[in-house]
């Protein structure tokens, strides 16, 4: 088991990975330093084996597919996860590495909206979504994580080997952080420098199609995590429209004593029904989800025996 791994998701990144890795190298030097080259073809795993590193491949194409490959293969005690891009200088990295190593967090988080974010990043809609997905996570999940969608992440070895990856793309690090929320795992969050990308290096993000999935991934995870609130919410704005169609027939009935409007009545029937399987849906999921935390805590037990039955 490696004591530090320093692990780079890359595509076609040529032009900024040998400064990534020499910047890791002197920041971390006792760090093993990972390449995963994910479909590159200017020559990325070429300068990154030139440059020192350990390079691997992932052929399933999107960060998330990389992601998962990396946390299956890789066992170390601290993982420090940052892209191959050259916008995240390594200077906090010593930092992040202590909060996993001493202090027992489990994700540190470069902040980058709390120092340059916004004013070296050249792209107004990157910008507002970065401060969309943060305003939505922590009113959801009630949470203050200050970056959601940064690249520069430490892990300590019970987050990664915990961590079930099921985005494919971009979204990857929302999962990652409302992972670590639901599951009380501690957060720290680091205030980093941003940099924009040099000139000759593009950005592999989509602002609208991977702006709208990383939407959608938050609405899952909030499902998924938070059954009991989403299911009973669902449940009310149906009761409410039921009752709204409802109210004109009951008056009218009170008023002649006769139902003219049969389909109306059993409409507003069928949605209330809707809305009570809907309440006990949630109630359902909740205690599922309960009982997943309670595995999620035996799993951690076991996780931490062979940690150190490794080391």
């Amino acid at each position: 088991m490696d004591k530090i791994a320093v692990l780079i998701p890359c595509y076609n990144e040529a032009r900024t990975i040998e400064k990534v890795i020499r910047d890791a190298r002197k920041s971390i030097p006792d760090a093993m330093i990972y390449v995963y080259n994910n479909n590159s073809t200017d020559g990325t795993a070429e300068i990154a084996k030139k440059a020192g590193a350990i390079v691997r491949s992932e052929y399933m194409q999107g960060k998330g597919n990389v992601i998962r490959r990396m946390f299956r293969e890789i066992e170390a005690s601290v993982y420090v996860m940052v892209d191959g891009d050259d916008t995240y200088p390594m200077d906090a990295a010593p930092e992040m590495v202590d909060l996993v190593l001493n202090h027992n967090a489990d994700m540190v988080i470069g902040d980058r909206l709390s120092s340059t974010y916004f004013n070296e990043n050249k792209r107004p809609f990157h910008n507002f979504g970065n401060s969309l997905v943060k305003f939505s996570i922590n009113h959801l999940f009630g949470c203050e994580i200050r970056d959601i969608m940064t690249g520069f992440r430490a892990f300590s070895y019970e987050f990664v080997k915990t961590f079930p990856v099921l985005s494919k793309g971009f979204e990857i690090e929302t999962e990652m952080t409302i992972h670590a929320v639901y599951n009380n795992m501690q957060i720290e969050n680091v205030v980093i420098d941003y940099r924009d990308r040099p000139e000759g290096s593009v950005s592999k993000l989509n602002t609208y199609a991977d702006g709208i999935r990383v939407l959608k991934t938050i609405g899952k995870l909030f499902r998924n995590y938070k059954p009991f609130v989403y299911f009973s919410v669902i449940a009310c704005l149906l009761a409410v429209l039921s009752t709204a169609f409802f109210i004109p027939v009951f008056q009218e009935y009170c008023i002649s004593h006769m139902v003219r409007r049969f389909p109306t009545l059993i409409v507003c029937g069928f949605i209330m029904l809707s809305a009570i399987i809907s309440f006990f849906v949630g109630i359902l999921l909740d205690n599922m989800a309960l009982n997943n935390r309670r595995q999620f805590e035996i799993q951690l037990c076991s996780l931490q025996r062979h940690k150190k039955s490794n080391e």
